[in-house]
């Protein structure tokens, strides 16, 4: 099999995936030509993939957990309006939790709450961790070992990030709103509890099949 048909599957199993791929999974489809063809060469199929898309309205996007296609940031308006579902909406409680966690973690639910100044609600808790964006760490060495909380690559690839470091320095934030409009969306909107999350849109940016 020549470098040109590889590049054809490699490009396929982007265009039909449901999820996120690695380099390491992208290898595998090619587990008949064992020894045959390495990460570094489907590593450079995939830069090829991507350079051909300069000028287009996708890109191949290295997030998190490896590589997706998607709409690119400035054309993404006018794919909106092709969606019938609303976008999704987070209370400011919602989003302030989120983002305590994503700067300063690992931390724990007292933590958080000191900082806020309030009490966090439970469902907030139980909505991060369902959707697998938070996690538990480990337990902080202190009477009651209270849960301490760290952010997932399931919430850098939500909000199409390929590592924490693409956020702004904490130092550079007056407001929650400052943050990155693709990590905040509706932050700036108080919102019942029980109507914290609705259903959810694709990934900022993520194309449908």
């Amino acid at each position: 099999m020549d470098n040109e048909q590889r590049k054809k599957i490699v490009e396929a199993a982007l265009m039909s995936a449901s999820q996120v791929l690695s380099v390491d999974q992208l290898l595998k489809l090619f587990a008949d030509e064992a020894g045959e063809v390495s990460r570094d060469e489907v590593r450079a199929i995939v830069e090829t993939l991507q350079e051909e898309c300069q000028g287009r309205g996708v890109e191949l996007k290295k997030i998190a957990s490896g590589f997706r296609y998607q709409t690119r940031e400035e054309v993404q308006p006018w794919i909106d309006k092709l969606r019938a579902e609303r976008p999704p909406r987070y209370s400011r409680a919602f989003m302030e939790t989120l983002a305590l966690v994503v700067y300063k973690q690992p931390i724990t639910r007292a933590e958080i709450e000191d900082v806020r100044g309030v009490s966090v609600s439970s469902s907030i808790f139980k909505v991060l961790l369902e959707r697998e964006w938070v996690k538990i760490v480990g337990h902080k060495e202190v009477p009651g070992r209270p849960a301490m909380y760290g952010t997932t690559r399931k919430l850098l690839d939500y909000f199409n990030l390929s590592s924490l470091n693409e956020l702004p320095d904490l130092t550079e934030i007056k407001d929650i709103d400052d943050i990155a409009p693709d990590l905040i969306l509706v932050a700036n909107e108080e919102i019942p509890e029980q109507q914290q999350i609705e259903a959810m849109d694709p990934p900022p940016g993520e194309t449908r099949h």
